[in-house]
């Protein structure tokens, strides 16, 4: 008897070979079987008749580590699909933190990855160290999941305050490399790291890992090289605006000297956050460079555009890099902020300020804020508005955006909504253009991050509706092997990504003519109340961890227990 058996499918391995049909049997959380099989011969079967059976979703870029403390699930990409995630990206991660460092660590995420202060707080730390933290998730995860050694942990750790004021000592470089070589004999996927302006603490400082040299990011490297597994994750300091000549030097020698995959983002972008456009031609001969170098260097790629309501009334970051406008969401109090709009020396001071922004990483974030062609009135008490596109709207009555903007929300107490999507053919064909590149990484979710916002998890399955079915650009074959064994083999996980007699048995039940994503909602199931945006898909039938479906038909399976693993790179699971 097998634990499992699925019967009646059409089998897309990952591989990128043409689909077969077939029945699958797993025995211990392994693919045992690829051919026939009955129902008599499985102690629980599916019939995936109809439907596509496919590896799981790896997703390398999330910062699920938090969440996964008290959500072992990693709601919401497991209903996608995903049954891999990679978390402890962009140089912060839930390990090594001291017990005195958790606040700051804590608000770090609070920060940059928009996960509230009410849901940091009601974190168990029952770790300190790395190898502790990797010990605490064992037997605790629900996906498998592989973490990074945060650098600004390192730093921290070593440092002290001190690692947001100055660059490290050769002998605190030592103590770092010593971390990370404990960090990667306990199995961690990597380091993560970043020099990106948008990188901010609290306190509006550079979080630690900006302040670190080139020396000292070569000296992580080669201790990352000389584990002889996992990758270096890297946001560079031109990560928006373009990579310059010198991070491009940065990135090969990264890469040279730990003969390891350097993975970063948004190559080819104005930023990290757009879509490969104007810059891709330079980018596609750099990262053709780096191959004749030798220097593994990948780029993640943003596959879903932005969909992303916001109110006045709210909070959002989309406009921190606009130093002025970005000062109304700094009140909670909304007649402060009423009062704010109604000044006519702020308005004149917001007018043209999206227009104009921070391009400068020494004054502060400088991401890029929503362009007023790609915001529209989404729910607003002018019903002339709804649905009407921002500077649409300023021809038509003669204002600035900004204007027309301020005084839709004035209008309804600041509860007109606005979203902000950047789906446009720009966007489609660049994107296009820039994932059939060999070194690019089609995704990324951010999962577990800027739960303020839509969430992104859906990415997967935007990709097999959009990408896939509807627009025709890719194969089913061609599609689940960018999402499942590339990613794979790339981190370093090798019994992942593909069906094939011996691996894990992680994998996704979908019909290939309705996948795509569907519902969206707030929720409020969080430690502390804090909110965050849920999505759940259509079209997926099951998603199935180690041989043990843990999503039935859009719902977690309540008896499922915990079949998730750590990924070590480099080692079975």
């Amino acid at each position: 008897m097998y634990d499992l058996v699925i019967l009646n499918g059409t089998v897309i391995d990952g591989s990128g070979l043409s689909r077969q049909r077939a029945d699958l049997a797993i025995h211990d959380g392994r693919i045992v079987g690829i051919g026939r099989f009955g129902t008599s011969e499985g102690r629980r079967v599916i019939d995936a008749d109809g439907h596509v059976v496919a590896p799981g979703i790896v997703d390398p870029h999330t910062h699920y580590d938090p969440q996964l403390t008290f959500e072992p699930y990693a709601t919401s990409s497991c209903f996608h699909g995903v049954t891999s995630v990679v978390a402890g990206n962009c140089g912060f991660a839930m390990a090594p933190t001291r017990a005195s460092d958790r606040a700051y660590i804590g608000s770090i995420f609070t920060r940059v990855e928009e996960i509230g202060a009410k849901t940091i707080a009601a974190i168990d730390w029952d770790f300190e160290t790395f190898p502790d933290f990797l010990a605490a998730r064992t037997n605790r995860l629900g996906v498998n999941a592989g973490f990074y050694i945060g650098h600004s942990n390192i730093r921290r750790w070593v440092m002290g305050s001190a690692c947001t004021e100055r660059e490290a000592t050769e002998a605190e470089i030592e103590a770092m490399c010593a971390l990370v070589r404990d960090a990667m004999a306990a199995g961690a996927a990597g380091i993560s790291s970043s020099h990106s302006p948008t990188d901010l603490d609290m306190e509006d400082r550079p979080v630690p890992s900006r302040l670190s040299s080139r020396a000292e990011l070569l000296a992580l490297a080669g201790e990352l090289g000389r584990a002889n597994r996992g990758t270096f994750a890297y946001l560079p300091l031109s990560a928006i605006g373009g990579l310059t000549k010198a991070d491009g030097e940065l990135l090969i020698d990264l890469s040279l000297e730990s003969r390891r995959p350097i993975i970063i983002q948004g190559l080819g972008a104005r930023s990290k956050i757009e879509a490969p456009t104007a810059t891709w031609p330079e980018s596609r001969k750099y990262l053709d460079h780096c191959r004749d170098r030798g220097a593994a260097v990948y780029s993640l790629l943003i596959s879903r555009p932005f969909n992303r309501p916001f109110t006045l009334s709210g909070t959002t970051s989309l406009y921190e890099g606009v130093p002025a406008f970005h000062r109304l969401f700094r009140t909670a109090d909304i007649a402060d902020r009423i009062a704010m709009l109604r000044d006519p020396a702020y308005r004149d001071e917001i007018r043209y300020a999206v227009e104009n922004p921070n391009r400068d990483p020494a004054m502060g974030s400088n991401t890029p804020p929503p362009a007023f062609s790609l915001v529209s009135v989404s729910q607003s008490a002018d019903a002339r508005a709804m649905g009407r596109r921002l500077d649409d709207l300023a021809v038509e009555r003669g204002r600035a955006p900004m204007d027309v903007m301020v005084d839709l929300a004035l209008s309804d107490h600041l509860a007109t909504e606005f979203v902000w999507n950047t789906e446009t053919d720009e966007w489609r064909d660049g994107t296009l253009l820039a994932s059939r590149h060999p070194q690019m990484i089609i995704g990324t979710s951010d999962g577990g991050a800027h739960l303020g916002r839509d969430d992104n998890a859906e990415f997967s399955s935007y990709f097999f509706q959009k990408w896939v079915r509807e627009w025709g650009k890719w194969t089913l074959e061609e599609a689940i092997r960018e999402l499942t064994m590339f990613p794979a083999r790339l981190l370093g996980f090798r019994d992942r990504g593909l069906i094939a007699e011996g691996y894990a048995a992680d994998l996704m039940i979908f019909d290939p003519e309705t996948i795509g994503p569907d519902r969206k909602a707030i929720t409020d199931d969080f430690p502390g109340g804090d909110p965050r945006w849920s999505s759940r898909p259509k079209g997926i039938k099951a998603t199935i961890v180690n041989g043990v479906p843990i999503v039935l038909d859009g719902e977690l399976v309540a008896d499922c227990g915990l079949p998730g693993q750590i990924l070590r790179p480099g080692l079975p699971h």
